[in-house]
């Protein structure tokens, strides 16, 4: 009996060291899958933004050629629309934002310019020979990305550049790594932007309206662990389970003129890291932004049903009198655009981003920083023209089905208030704003309706 017992301690050491090393063998192993399946999301993305400034390129080498008004407004919508995706996948990469401002602020450019052209399509103003001599500029150095771009796809495919790695930083390996890494390559472009020029032009990321000095982050400056208790604030009953300086500095946020703390965020309940990134202001302590580039697959929900989760977000996050607008779907999330409503004026520059994802309703996208730059108690002057007025400076036959009161952002730092008549004409929806001070005629818009959503170009 006495040997029999000897063998029982080994024995249980015995199977309990395999049942050790068995789990061990399948926690290295979820671990690698989930760093094999991160990795390939990122080259999704990174897929997905080249396929994006490749056509946004070809749009540009299309419009340059067109003398079609119909053309043009087509090119151009379709470099606007472009040059907005390339940018959101550009955000989501595992790459340092302040390496990449100019990279950034010429995606949004690019396609505000185009957007500010259709504009001037709209209104009967003709392609202009300075005009196109921007779009030919703007149409090489988006060949210079492409040229980037395609040769970070070359290292890709060749097995030379792992993106995983490169959003993990590890210490021993990063001095290899930044030999091959997504930085290298767009810092090449980003030193080649030195002598890109200034756009002058109407549009929310004009060099004058990014240059404004933000007005509603308030005085209070605060610290890093500050920050850090404001962002785990705002994520809420997730839980951050670790906060990591992502990146901090006069020039995170450049393009929206917001010093800031940006921080990566793995969450509770999740293996990968980090669960998300997020963006608070060293003054004032706002968040300005929030990003979880997960991939949503099962799409569940409408996106009107989608606007009920970012309404419901904004309200818990202290944003009242906010209203949609317009939203976009793609890629599983809708992406709503809000403005602040002060009394019975709706303030286009006071504007909020929110992205639903539409599996489950989950926030996985938030931008405050036009709101964050342009958001203070106006003195609101009363119109000196009536809507009926009004009215009379707009066409005849333009069958009107809704008027408000608006205020909307001019070049200069002005803003303009308008009457704003949404209707239809010759079978299409547009919205027309006249000044309600001078009667003129400060914007046209054109709205398209789809299965994606409304887009007002």
């Amino acid at each position: 009996m006495k040997d029999d017992k000897r063998w029982i301690l080994p024995t249980v050491l015995a199977v309990a060291l395999v049942v050790v090393g068995v789990l061990g063998i399948t926690q290295y192993e979820q671990k690698n899958d989930y760093k094999v399946m991160l990795n390939n999301q990122y080259q999704r993305m990174f897929y997905d933004m080249k396929d994006h400034v490749e056509t946004v390129q070809t749009s540009l080498s299309k419009a340059l050629l067109s003398d079609s008004k119909e053309q043009n407004i087509l090119y151009l919508s379709q470099i606007w629309q472009q040059a907005l995706y390339a940018q959101e996948k550009l955000s989501q990469l595992p790459v340092k934002h302040n390496n990449l401002s100019k990279t950034q602020k010429f995606l949004n450019q690019v396609g505000d310019y185009c957007y500010a052209m259709i504009q001037n399509e709209l209104e009967d103003k003709p392609m202009t020979s300075e005009q196109r001599e921007v779009l030919a500029e703007l149409q090489n150095y988006t060949g210079l990305l492409s040229k980037e771009l395609a040769d970070i796809h070359n290292k890709v495919m060749k097995g030379n550049l792992n993106l995983n790695l490169v959003r993990r930083r590890e210490d021993k390996k990063l001095e290899k790594a930044n030999n091959d890494m997504l930085n290298t390559n767009l810092t090449n472009f980003e030193e080649g932007m030195s002598e890109y020029p200034e756009l002058i032009y109407d549009g929310p990321f004009s060099d004058q309206v990014l240059n404004i000095k933000p007005k509603g982050l308030g005085d209070k400056e605060v610290n890093k662990n500050e920050a850090m208790e404001i962002a785990g604030k705002f994520i809420g009953d997730k839980k951050a389970r670790k906060f990591t300086t992502f990146q901090e500095g006069d020039d995170v946020n450049k393009a929206a003129n917001i010093p800031s703390y940006t921080f990566s965020v793995a969450m509770e309940n999740e293996e990968k890291e980090p669960g998300l990134y997020i963006s608070v202001s060293k003054v004032g302590g706002k968040v300005i932004w929030m990003a979880n580039p997960r991939n949503v697959k099962d799409i569940k929900l409408s996106v009107d049903q989608g606007l009920k989760y970012a309404e419901r977000f904004l309200k818990e996050k202290g944003y009242e009198n906010m209203e949609v607008n317009y939203s976009v779907k793609y890629d599983g999330v809708a992406l709503y655009n809000f403005a602040y409503k002060q009394g019975d004026v709706t303030i286009y520059p006071d504007l909020i981003k929110v992205k639903v994802a539409l599996d489950n309703g989950e926030i996985v996208g938030f931008d405050a920083s036009g709101y964050l730059v342009s958001h203070y108690d106006r003195d609101i002057p009363e119109p000196k023209l009536t809507q009926e007025e009004a009215r009379d400076n707009v066409r005849f036959n333009f069958d009107i089905e809704n008027v408000r009161l608006t205020i909307i952002p001019k070049s200069g730092k002005r803003e303009v208030l308008c009457y704003e008549f949404k209707g239809k004409y010759n079978g299409s929806d547009f919205i027309v704003y006249i000044n309600a001070l001078t009667g003129a005629e400060e914007e046209i818009l054109k709205v398209i309706k789809d299965e994606n959503g409304t887009l007002m170009i």
